[in-house]
């Protein structure tokens, strides 16, 4: 079985957001607006898109 991965892209700043998505979006690695980080498609992962899914474009690999 293969894992897909995911490009996840910042589309809105974090500040001004509650701290746990905060958290989420460092924990994604993301710091910048329009930056881009290829994930691993996890339950963990996906967890972490779910919460702050209004600030991200997700795209399958």
């Amino acid at each position: 079985m293969t894992i897909n991965k995911l490009h996840v892209t910042m589309t809105k700043s974090r500040f001004g957001r509650l701290p746990r998505h905060q958290a989420c979006l460092k924990g994604l690695g993301l710091s910048k607006i329009n930056q881009t980080v290829i994930l691993l498609n996890t339950p963990e992962i996906r967890g972490m898109i779910n919460k702050v899914s209004y600030m991200l474009k997700v795209e399958e690999v």
